[in-house]
């Protein structure tokens, strides 16, 4: 088999921890994150020009995915429901030959820390952690292809917050240890149903989604909307 090294360049951070909770394609969602490089990739003369762009391609690693030891043709996405196969190659799974991810995220500024550059980008579909392999531009008269055909947007569940979580929120915001952005982006990742297709028709089963430092709960009610619970400290 023929095979290709390919260098880390730098890090992904995300207040997105654990998979359970990233949104499963790029810009569903506005996570504000950052990538820090490692040396010799994060000097500043590497991004001259950069800030002309608004949007930029990440090329990055499924590092949580375990090695396959051999190729599987189908996969089962999430999209359609976790039940039906189609090739690998027709798809966005995660469980890829070269387990490689392409993501186009906002670009929002470029800081410079001890004449390392740090990449401060928005909507990206990444865990914390994700090594990042390559960065170019995302070019509009290119790269957005007019008439282009696949699925819709998925449409994301109504979500509301009852008043245990409603005020545990506030305790959390008045300490400084969330933002009131914080709890509206929450809420927008808990509307794409972080949880696996199989159980989506779960009523009243709570699950956990990490965020930063805390722990969010929530449960689908008889009625489709995602109710948070409450938040805890981890």
């Amino acid at each position: 088999m023929n095979t290709h090294v390919l260098p880390i360049i730098g890090y992904h951070n995300s207040p997105l921890s654990q998979k359970f909770g990233v949104p499963r394609q790029p810009n569903l969602v506005a996570v504000k994150s950052h990538i820090r490089f490692v040396v010799p990739y994060g000097t500043p003369d590497a991004f001259v020009g950069i800030e002309r762009y608004s949007h930029l391609w990440i090329l990055w690693q499924f590092h949580h995915n375990k090695e396959q030891a051999n190729f599987r043709p189908q996969v089962r996405p999430p999209r359609l429901g976790g039940n039906d196969k189609i090739g690998v190659f027709a798809t966005r799974s995660m469980y890829r030959p070269s387990g490689v991810g392409l993501s186009v995220v906002g670009l929002d500024r470029v800081e410079v820390v001890d004449n390392q550059v740090i990449l401060h980008i928005t909507g990206a579909d990444m865990v914390d952690g994700t090594p990042i392999l390559d960065i170019k531009p995302y070019l509009p008269y290119v790269d957005g292809v007019n008439g282009a055909t696949g699925f819709d947007k998925p449409t994301g569940r109504n979500v509301v917050f009852n008043d245990k979580a409603h005020d545990e929120f506030d305790v959390l915001i008045k300490s400084g240890l969330l933002t009131t952005d914080d709890k509206a982006l929450i809420g927008e990742l808990i509307a794409q149903d972080p949880r696996p297709a199989y159980r989506q028709s779960e009523i009243g089963v709570v699950c956990a989604m990490r965020y930063g430092a805390v722990d969010v709960d929530f449960m689908m009610n008889e009625w489709g909307v995602m109710v948070v619970s409450g938040v805890r400290v981890i």
